[in-house]
């Protein structure tokens, strides 16, 4: 499954990172810690946070994830944003809880 498959299925905001939404999916991981993240994360998964700043985008661009779903509404900084732009890695955005995007997403991918 691409990125984009899943801004369609969930629903999801496109902020930024346009350029990679044809990225491939291995899957998923929900953390809002940035060194849980960096030590426990796989290339290719979609990153699940309410964290907004620029430092999400180093942590991403180093794990090489696919896409970065921002939670709860919130809003990226605009610095994010760039660096989104620069590293081609998409970021999303939802009005779901974690818990609830991490379930929709599992089930996407699993079935």
């Amino acid at each position: 499954m691409k990125v984009c498959d899943i801004i369609e299925k969930l629903g999801l905001t496109v902020f930024s990172g346009e350029q990679g939404l044809d990225r491939e999916i291995t899957g998923g991981y929900t953390s809002d810690l940035l060194s849980d993240v960096m030590g426990n994360s796989e290339e290719g998964q979609v990153w699940i946070t309410l964290q907004t700043h620029k430092n999400v985008m180093a942590v991403a661009s180093l794990k090489d994830v696919a896409a970065i779903i921002i939670v709860k509404g919130f809003q990226p900084e605009e610095g994010t944003i760039n660096q989104s732009n620069d590293e081609d890695i998409p970021l999303l955005g939802t009005d779901m809880e974690a818990f609830e995007v991490s379930g929709r997403l599992y089930e996407l991918l699993n079935n």
